[in-house]
This record gives C-alpha cells, structure tokens and sequence, in this order.
C-alpha cells in the first residue's frame, strides 16, 4: 500500500541522513560480559521512572551491577542513587562520583560504561540517547514516548533499523504488551473471536499530573527542564507523553496505523504560567486503511470523571480492555466469548523486565520494539497536530513534516524555542492559524 511504501521509503532515507550511526552486524553477547560474571547497567535519567526501572531491573534476580548513571542534574542523580544503594548495597550498586555524569552531555560517557543502558530522561532527548546506545551497540531498555516531533521519530527509526541489524535487544515502557489480560485478549481477537475490528474508542481522562513552579534564578532552559511536562519539545503534550499507551493498544488491535487524524482541543482548565503551552483535552479520531475509525480521548480536567481504558467493536461482538486486568470478550447478544482471570497477574513493569534480562543473561536476541513504539509514538504526535491546527492531517504529511522543536543549542544559559511573554505565559497553538507541520 502507498502508506506503508513511504513509511518503508522514509526509514531507508532516514537511515542514509543518520550518519552517526554504525552499520556494522553485532553479535550479542554470551551469558555474561564481564570478568565477573554481571551485566553492567547504566540508568539515562535519574527521575522516578527510571529509578523505578532499575528497582525492576535488580529484581528479576540476574547478575546485574549498576555502573554509571547521568542526569541533566545532579539533585536527581542524588535522589535517585540513594534509594538504590540502600536497598542493594555497595556490591550492587557501584557508581562513585567519577561515574556520575551530570549535564547534557554525560549520557554518552554512562552509556559507555555499561552492557545494558536504561533510557528514562524527559521523551524529547529519546533519539539522540537512543542513537548513541545504538551506536556503542548496547542492550537497550528506553521508556516511552520515544520522541516528541516527526524529526524525532525519523530518527528513532532510522536507529531502530540498525538495532535490528546489529540484533540488539530493545524493549520499551509501552508495558500492555507485556501484561497478561492484554496479551491474551488481544491473541483472541487477532484469532477472530469477534470478527473484523470495526470502531473503538481509547481514553486516558484524568486529573493531571505534577507541575513544578518557576525558582528564583532559574535559567529558562532550566526552568523548562524542571517543568518538563508542559513543554513540546521535552514531552510532546500529555497525549503522547500519556495517552500513547491507549492510541498504542488501538494499532495493536487494528493490527497497523491510522492513514490520517482529525480532532479538537484546547486549554481549557488548566491555563497558568507554569502550564507552559500544552493542551488539557485532546478528541481525536483516527481512521484506517481499511476505513474504520479508533476516537481517541484525553483530558486533564480536575474534579472530572476519571476514565483510562479501551473498548473496540467487532463484525461478531465487542472487546473491554484496562490496565487494571480486564479483559471481556462478548458477542453482540452479551454472551461471554472470553473473560480474563484478574487473580495473581504479573506487574506488567516486572515483567517487561523479567523477560528482557531473561533473554540477556542467555544472549539470545528476542526484542525489537523501538519500530512500533515509534509509530504509535507518530501516531499520538499525528493526533497532536490535528487538535493544534484543526485540520485533517495525514500519515505521510505528519511523518515528513519539517517542524523541528528541539533547541538550536542545548546549555543552561541557551534559549528553548518556545519563550514566554512579558507577563510569562506562554504562547500555545491556536487552531486553524498554528502550523504543526
């Protein structure tokens, strides 16, 4: 088909401009890479994700030591190294100060350090640190979203083509695919429980997230760096930086991606200074090849009615996806087809890592999620740039669109893109006049 011509087009062109990236095969490792018989381990971003991913990573029972660890700042670094070295202790968790990389630059130098890197920094660094773990050939494990604009994501697949060639491991946080009442649920449907996949919607409403006011002295780079949720080019607005894992599980079900998007949003409760420029309500709908359509929803609206699940409809009866273990089959007189047992399921954020490791301390090679997390990825971002300029915009138009949001520069005393106004606020995209792509 056309789009899945360009898409392939696109990736080979991305990967040519991708000069920096190694090419050559890489085999992976045996058992163990070190004298000692441990995987080394460095942790990209030290915030709660990632201090959370190497807690996982530790409890899954494998020989792991964690080497380095890099931060924009060095508060975090410390913040996130205590905990860790508390509960697994010196023999473990190895990491004196000249293994503390803090700035925009330390994360090659961890990297280096290890077998196997943790990539948790705010989404908008995702491809240049994901391009680097490529190309020093390490074992990766990187959180979603993993990009916040179209260059972002041509970058993530150009590298991710490279990963595969050189088989290097690489799972990412979308952790549905690794929870139980999804895999087999969604097995079923695949197998034709209730027919062809025809509509659903995807939600993730809630209240919102933390906001992180401006402090006296405070650089704007550094600002928007601590306020990094509400800022593009470090999170990509809360329907990618959240709502990905619903938009995700829709291209997981349809089996593909949407070819274009149309939606509305705005700011509508959520409109302080230190709100930054992004939306609060996001509805979207996509539409696929074969013409159905996904509606996408996502707010931020405290006080409001709270809903973060997943329903589709087929030819033969209708699915309910959560996070909180459900999974129900039925057919369109209400007879159960498939109801899944909620009792003694995994973490879904354990097992991502269960499996990873496994695989590791075996040195097989089994994953290669970077392609579809880019795509679902796009897709959110398609999404965004629907509610942004109220248009309908495609596939191929929002994958080459030319819009770049990372900073010129990154160093503290350097300017985002983005600035605000004398009364500090920040200017946000106005439907109809903003240009997304």
């Amino acid at each position: 088909m056309k789009t899945e011509n360009s898409r392939r087009d696109f990736i080979k062109t991305s990967a040519i401009l991708t000069g920096g990236v190694l090419t050559s095969p890489f085999v992976v490792p045996g058992a163990y890479a070190s004298s000692d018989n441990h995987l080394k381990l460095a942790l990209i971003g030290c915030g709660g994700r990632g201090t959370g991913a190497v807690f996982q990573a530790f409890e899954t029972g494998h020989p792991i030591r964690l080497v380095a660890m890099a931060d924009a700042f060095q508060d975090r670094l410390d913040k996130s190294l205590k905990p860790i070295l508390d509960k697994y202790g010196p023999e473990k968790v190895q990491v004196p100060k000249e293994k503390q990389f803090v700035g925009f630059d330390g994360y090659k130098q961890a990297i280096a350090e290890a077998d196997v890197v943790i990539l948790a920094t705010p989404p908008g660094f995702r491809p240049s640190h994901f391009e680097e773990a490529v190309r020093q050939g390490k074992q990766i494990f990187m959180e979603k979203p993993v990009a916040t604009d179209a260059a972002g994501i041509r970058r993530v697949l150009a590298a991710a083509e490279v990963a595969k060639q050189k088989k290097l491991n690489v799972v990412v946080g979308l952790q549905r695919h690794y929870q139980a009442n999804y895999r087999e649920t969604i097995k079923r449907i695949h197998d034709g429980a209730i027919g062809d996949i025809v509509g659903g919607q995807v939600y993730w409403n809630d209240g919102g997230v933390w906001v992180r006011e401006r402090q006296p002295g405070q650089t704007e780079m550094e600002y928007q760096m601590r306020n990094w949720y509400y800022f593009n080019w470090l999170c990509g607005d809360h329907i990618t930086e959240q709502h990905v894992h619903n938009i995700d599980v829709a291209n997981w079900v349809k089996q593909g991606y949407p070819v274009k998007a149309e939606g509305t949003g705005g700011r509508q409760v959520r409109t302080g200074k230190d709100h930054g420029e992004i939306f609060d309500h996001h509805v979207i709908t996509f539409t696929y090849e074969d013409g159905s359509v996904i509606h996408s929803e996502c707010r931020h609206f405290p006080g409001a009615a709270n809903r973060v699940d997943e329903t589709f409809q087929g030819t033969k009866g209708k699915v309910y996806l959560s996070a909180g273990n459900h999974g129900n089959l039925s057919d369109w007189k209400g007879n159960s087809i498939y109801t899944h047992d909620r009792e003694n399921n995994a973490n879904p954020y354990q097992v991502e890592h269960d499996e990873l490791w496994a695989a590791l301390v075996k040195g097989d090679y089994k994953f290669a999620d970077a392609e579809n997390a880019a795509k679902s990825t796009m897709t959110s971002i398609m999404g965004r740039y629907a509610t942004y300029s109220g248009k309908v915009i495609s596939w191929d138009e929002a994958l080459n669109g030319s819009v770049d949001l990372f900073p010129e520069k990154l160093a503290w005393d350097a300017l985002p893109k983005i600035l605000p106004n004398e009364d500090g606020f920040y200017p946000h995209a106005v439907p109809g006049k903003t240009k997304v792509i």
